[in-house]
């Protein structure tokens, strides 16, 4: 009887110390928002960034998801191929691209800025992270021959690397003052919230290929 009681007294103690460890959950996906002033949140608050409010729309939705800001206000695609390898740790599951706007404010040459953008993605890729490239298009001041070599770049190189593809980062923001900054270029808070609502269905489709794999 002795040698019973102690037996159920072992079970006991071992039942308790099982029940009290943690269950294992997964972890949140980390996405990394690399780019220019237009992922950086220019002259907003840091909760109005386009980063935080994708994140908190994808959270809204039950996606549980963290997006690192990696925007650098004035970087071009040479600038953010200077820092892709160190912006984007070890770790990250998937990187939203936005860069070029910068490029073609300079007249930077289109065929430099498609070279730095296909060697940013081959070294994401080699590294075995996801891309969503997120699309711009050259001011109309350019000129028709600039916009008809810098515009394909982005729905080309997305075909190229078979990547999931936003036309245009400032898509229902462009043409609309009251959604901009004075200087008539960068979102105000409420022009990210367009810039979101308009890019969510193709950053909810990139998120969900990340948790299937």
């Amino acid at each position: 009887m002795r040698f019973k009681a102690a037996l159920l007294h072992f079970a006991v103690i071992v039942g308790g110390l099982l029940g009290a460890v943690p269950v294992a959950t997964a972890e949140p996906l980390q996405l990394v928002g690399f780019g220019d002033s237009l992922m950086a949140g220019y002259q907003l608050p840091p909760d109005d960034a386009l980063p935080v409010k994708l994140q908190k729309a994808l959270i809204a939705e039950g996606v549980d998801v963290v997006i690192t800001n990696a925007g650098v206000s004035g970087d071009t695609t040479t600038s953010g191929l200077a820092r892709v390898d160190w912006s984007v740790p070890d770790g990250t599951d998937g990187v939203i691209l936005e860069l070029g706007a910068n490029d073609a404010l300079r007249g930077i040459a289109p065929e430099e800025t498609r070279k730095n953008l296909e060697a940013i993605l081959d070294r994401l890729k080699a590294r075995g992270i996801p891309v969503l490239i997120l699309g711009m298009l050259a001011p109309p001041n350019m000129g028709g021959d600039y916009g008809d070599r810098f515009n394909p770049i982005y729905p080309e190189l997305a075909a190229k690397y078979a990547l999931p593809f936003h036309p245009f980062v400032l898509d229902g923001v462009v043409t609309h003052p009251d959604l901009q900054l004075e200087d008539g270029m960068h979102p105000n808070a409420k022009g990210v919230d367009v810039m979101v609502e308009r890019m969510l269905p193709v950053v909810r489709g990139f998120v969900k290929t990340i948790g299937d794999r």
